[in-house]
């Protein structure tokens, strides 16, 4: 019997209030004017995270745990526990939240004149630098055990191995990609236009948030999130929900948590995403990939239609040293997420194996 969810409003985590949480050592990393790789210098930049766990003397135990789209540091809060594959009594875990999540700099709370629609396109590399100097400078170290990352977060995984090959030993990427194909581009257009129509929106200038758009943003992604299957089988009764309309409502409600500027310029940065635009490749991601040299455990949702399994698998094969394991399951992309019992269960059996 699958897990039964219950949904949170109060709760920034995407899909993840149903697991007990807390927001272990919350702090914010001042990184000043941060130059971005499009060549502008943000001002005051800061960057949210949370760490588990403590630091061993060897400072060699510690774990980044990016954060995902329509996500925050909680995202993997479903592995950090005691005995599971983030044993916080084990390792040193530093859960980072993306720019423009709202927690992490963001056009929601940034000043003039990078405040709302003018803030900066901001990259997967600029994120992952920021997450070099956090470790390094904060905490010190030499080399981290390993990246985790899910969907966006796999999106970085993967950057870390590229950006920082001698740095990272293993990498877990589950249900993300190492670049945006023309078909998610696509997506992510139709959920930016649908937030774009409401009149309300202003061109991002809005004095309160166009609900009308989030909605109908919130409708464009629940049809995408699990798999057709997942619907056919009425398997979102399991979330306690007893209808597809319901499933709508609910996303369209989680949705409306979000600032829509937020919410474009994370879209723009995955949209963007392409590993082989890493200096020294020349758009070539298939070489980028190939000169990763941490050990990977690759993980796609075998019905994911956000990230599908033949590309997936497709860049599985140009990682040298890679452990494929498909996840088996019909809740889609959230599948990646833990969302249910049967999937949490999969990946922790698999990543804590991986690690050890």
């Amino acid at each position: 019997m699958k897990k039964i969810f219950k949904y949170n409003l109060i709760s920034l985590a995407f899909f993840f209030a149903n697991f007990s949480y807390s927001d272990g050592d919350h702090k914010i990393f001042n990184l000043g004017d941060y130059r971005l790789e499009s060549g502008v210098t943000l001002p005051d930049t800061k960057l949210s995270y949370v760490t588990h766990g403590k630091l061993n003397a060897n400072k060699d135990n510690l774990i980044v745990v990016p954060s995902a789209y329509l996500g925050d540091h909680h995202g993997f809060d479903f592995l950090i526990e005691p005995g599971k594959a983030l044993d916080p009594n084990k390792y040193f875990i530093v859960a980072t939240d993306m720019f423009q999540n709202g927690l992490s700099s963001s056009p929601s709370n940034t000043s003039e004149p990078f405040n709302g629609p003018n803030f900066p396109l901001i990259s997967i590399r600029d994120n992952v630098n920021a997450g070099y100097k956090l470790v390094t400078e904060v905490f010190g170290v030499e080399k981290i055990k390993a990246v985790v990352g899910f969907s966006m977060g796999a999106q970085q995984a993967f950057q870390w191995g590229v950006s920082y090959p001698n740095f990272v030993e293993k990498i877990v990427g589950i249900a993300g990609s190492a670049v945006e194909y023309p078909h998610g581009i696509v997506r992510l257009e139709g959920f930016m236009s649908a937030i774009k129509a409401d009149a309300a929106y202003k061109e991002g200038n809005y004095n309160s948030q166009p609900e009308v758009g989030l909605r109908a943003g919130g409708a464009h992604w629940a049809s995408w999130g699990w798999s057709q299957e997942w619907f056919r089988l009425e398997l979102y009764k399991e979330m306690g929900l007893n209808s597809p309309e319901a499933v709508v409502e609910w996303f369209e409600d989680f949705v409306l948590t979000w600032d829509a500027n937020n919410l474009i310029a994370l879209a723009k940065t995955w949209q963007n995403n392409n590993i082989g635009n890493s200096p020294g490749f020349d758009g070539d991601f298939e070489r980028a990939l190939g000169s990763i040299k941490a050990e990977v455990l690759y993980m796609p949702s075998e019905t994911d239609m956000y990230f599908h399994i033949d590309a997936l698998t497709d860049e599985a094969k140009l990682i040298p040293d890679v452990e494929l394991e498909i996840i088996p399951s019909l809740w889609g992309h959230i599948a990646g997420a833990g969302f249910s019992s049967e999937d949490a269960e999969f990946i922790n059996k698999k990543v804590l194996k991986f690690l050890n």
